[in-house]
């Protein structure tokens, strides 16, 4: 069944999703605040790069759910992307596309977004799901997809497996976005943080891509320890998950990906703007406190983060990518 779909925060993954999307000829509107990224989607479309080569993909896009289309019908399904800070300002801005029947899904990086959102549209519409798809921006309007042989798991918070959570997934799958319906989503959410947090910091930090970054072995060291941190905890928290080997986690992270991809939370720092850094290795910390689990690695990656973020010309938790 085809969907009307809406993206909120719709940077290089969203871009990338809403691509593939929209090419198995769902209804998708791209919402970022950027306008000049939105006047370039709707006069050129968006340009896509990924093992196919380069190809033009036409998009709606808009600045605020706002603009969105309303003789179409209010949104089958919001997919929230937007920074994990941004969270909650984005889904109160969505309220023109929500009717009684739409469903939420949170794919962010990180842990805790799935109560925000269901404080404003309620419970009751919130799917919670994770994916391994990524993107880059190689400019405006133009972008790096890493879709393909990337896992999608979406699941009911209550751990159901519900028909809205099938719906979603089988037209996802369809669309070459590959995705199943999890009975664990904290699990699942736990399996995709230990990704999170092999990469994004030390990305962040050394500033350097997937290629640069997989060559250095001392680099990997301090990967497989913040990761060995991270199963120790959720361990502590009676997590179930799916590996307790560190090193899957980091290879998982580049797997599929060209050696020019960038963690999200490189790309955040180049564009001048603070990280989910206490979202992903943040919270390790925060649960290792709880649990009274040592999380030294992981405490060093935010301090370091936190330092570059404060050297940032710009101050930018006002964007949204």
């Amino acid at each position: 069944m085809l969907m009307k779909i809406c993206i909120l925060g719709a940077g290089a993954l969203g871009c990338a999703i809403g691509a593939v999307l929209t090419e198995a000829g769902h209804e998708v509107w791209l919402i970022n605040r950027g306008q000049a990224l939105v006047e370039t989607l709707v006069r050129d479309g968006l340009k896509v790069r990924d093992e196919r080569g380069d190809r033009l993909v036409p998009v709606h896009a808009a600045t605020h759910c706002s603009q969105v289309d309303a003789g179409t019908g209010l949104a089958d399904l919001v997919v929230v992307l937007v920074k994990s800070f941004h969270t909650r300002e984005a889904i109160e801005s969505a309220h023109a596309v929500i009717g009684p029947s739409t469903v939420v899904l949170s794919l962010q990086n990180g842990l805790g977004h799935e109560d925000v959102l269901a404080e404003v549209v309620g419970r009751e519409r919130v799917l919670a799901g994770k994916t391994y798809a990524g993107g880059v921006m190689l400019g405006v309007g133009h972008i790096i997809s890493g879709i393909r042989g990337k896992e999608t798991i979406v699941g009911e918070l209550d751990g159901l497996v519900s028909e809205r959570a099938k719906r979603v997934a089988g037209a996802f799958t369809s669309a070459g976005l590959m995705t199943t319906v999890s009975r664990d989503i904290m699990g699942t959410m736990w399996d995709k943080l230990l990704v999170n947090v092999a990469t994004g910091a030390l990305s962040g930090i050394t500033r350097l891509s997937y290629g640069e970054l997989y060559a250095i072995p001392e680099v990997e060291n301090c990967a497989l320890a913040a990761v060995a941190e991270a199963i120790a905890v959720a361990r502590a928290g009676d997590i179930a998950l799916t590996t307790c080997d560190p090193r899957q986690p980091w290879l998982k992270a580049a797997e599929g990906l060209p050696p020019e991809f960038k963690a999200s939370m490189l790309q955040s720092l180049e564009k001048g703007s603070v990280t989910e850094i206490d979202y992903v290795n943040g919270a390790v910390v925060r649960w290792g406190a709880r649990y009274g689990v040592a999380t030294p690695v992981n405490s060093a990656l935010v301090a370091c983060i936190k330092g570059i973020e404060r050297g940032l010309p710009l101050p930018s938790t006002a964007k949204q990518t």
